[in-house]
């Protein structure tokens, strides 16, 4: 075999699928989350900057966690039906351009209301589509982390990128919209590089990850089995997915205000690099540590680092306990993000991949999102941002002991659904 062919023979068998997909998902993957690198630190400074009080951002960002529900749902279901990904990626990225002109132009709160929700269409249906192609891609769900890593790097470097350039003005919503119409721009030029999967394809290629497998007891096949929509077990992982993403809404709406508003501490999006940067390591390995103690225990471990997280703001409001806050980043994403991806994806049939996964990112993520930020802008307001933080470890705690309750069937479940032939 030549050192070209084997070399390349060695990757397909390290990360899962072959070296042109890795390409063509690199780069939209990459730029996708330089997006993310701007909206993520700075929304709220942005709406903020508008001249709404935290009571009023909050309700703010509740809605555009609330729009970023309904719309993946709608454009995950178009992708499914079409069997191709590429449009609804167009469709969601020209609606992101076209929310930012009406969103820095009126400061009247129903149009700042209107714009926002059109951006979260765009903005959250990204992800679910751009997932759905890079599993259905792949020979294994769990390596999914390897190339999602290229996100992550991607979001650091922005982020580092806006806290040190001259170029941005970080208290400027002008600006801001800007470089979010920039990176979204770049990220529609990339799609032609997406892999072209299309639907019977894919669901050949993924035989080994419906429901269940055949039972020669009861002569329940794959095919039968891929035709339940959605199964109890994902449905309880769904909820507890859903409790630690509900104790993770502070920092998801409020932290970068915390760090601005509470620490006096411009450094905004150093402390979200830091972030992303700490986990970039165990979201390239996750695919080993799923494999190895499957899916729900690292689900069940990231809701303690989210409670142990939400406690160190709380406790220690100074720059040193929010980098420590934010280190934890690395298990309270860095591999929770990926174990509940290849969780959804053993359990959520081949066809109904974007669907499944726009549940994971609509029902488990935007949905605690929207209701934690609706919240949690009143607490701010009449108890502040320490209180905030601390009143949110409920959830988490709630989170873990439904797992322990229900720790049977979610790893027995999840251990008679491989992640690999």
């Amino acid at each position: 075999m030549p050192p070209k062919t084997q070399a390349r023979s060695i990757l397909v068998r390290q990360i899962g699928f072959r070296y042109d997909i890795a390409m063509k998902l690199g780069i939209p993957y990459f730029l996708a989350f330089s997006i993310y690198g701007v909206v993520s630190p700075y929304l709220a400074v942005l709406v903020r900057d508008l001249g709404y009080s935290p009571s009023v951002v909050g309700l703010l960002i509740g809605l555009f966690e609330l729009a970023g529900i309904g719309g993946p749902f709608i454009l995950g279901r178009f992708s499914d039906r079409l069997g191709r990904y590429r449009p609804g990626m167009t469709l969601a990225l020209m609606l992101l351009l076209l929310s930012l002109g009406p969103l820095i132009l009126f400061r009247n709160p129903l149009i700042s209301a209107l714009s926002l929700m059109v951006l979260a269409v765009g903005v959250r249906s990204i992800v679910p589509l751009l997932d759905a192609v890079a599993t259905l891609s792949m020979r294994n769900p769990a390596d999914y982390g390897k190339v999602r890593t290229v996100g992550s790097i991607s979001f650091v470097l922005m982020t580092l990128f806006l806290q040190w350039t001259p170029l941005f003005q970080p208290h400027s919503y002008t600006a801001i919209a800007l470089w979010i119409a920039l990176s979204s721009f770049l990220m529609l030029c990339s799609l032609p590089l997406l892999p072209a999967v299309q639907r019977q394809a894919a669901i050949a290629d993924s035989e080994p990850k419906p429901l269940v497998a055949e039972n020669t007891t009861t002569g329940v096949s794959r095919s039968k089995a891929s035709t339940k929509a959605y199964s109890s077990v994902f449905i309880l992982g769904l909820v507890i997915i859903g409790l630690g993403r509900l104790a993770m809404a502070p920092v998801a709406s409020f932290f970068s205000l915390y760090i601005v508003e509470e620490l006096g501490w411009d450094a905004v999006g150093l402390s979200w690099a830091i972030a992303a940067a700490s986990e970039i390591p165990l979201m390239f390995l996750s695919g080993l540590a799923i494999r190895r103690w499957g899916a729900p225990r690292l689900l069940l471990l990231a809701l303690i680092a989210v409670a142990v997280r939400l406690a160190i703001y709380a406790l220690f409001p100074s720059p040193a306990g929010a980098i420590s806050g934010q280190l934890l980043h690395s298990l309270c994403y860095g591999l929770f993000h990926p174990a509940a991806v290849a969780f959804v994806s053993t359990h959520v049939a081949p066809e109904r991949r974007a669907m499944g996964l726009t549940m994971y990112l609509s029902l488990g993520v935007g949905l605690p999102t929207f209701l934690g930020s609706a919240v949690g802008g009143f607490i701010v307001d009449h108890a502040g941002y320490r209180v905030l933080f601390a009143s949110f470890i409920v959830f988490a705690i709630a989170g873990i002991v439904l797992y322990l309750l229900q720790r049977s069937r979610l790893e027995t479940a999840s251990s008679r659904t491989p992640l690999s032939a």
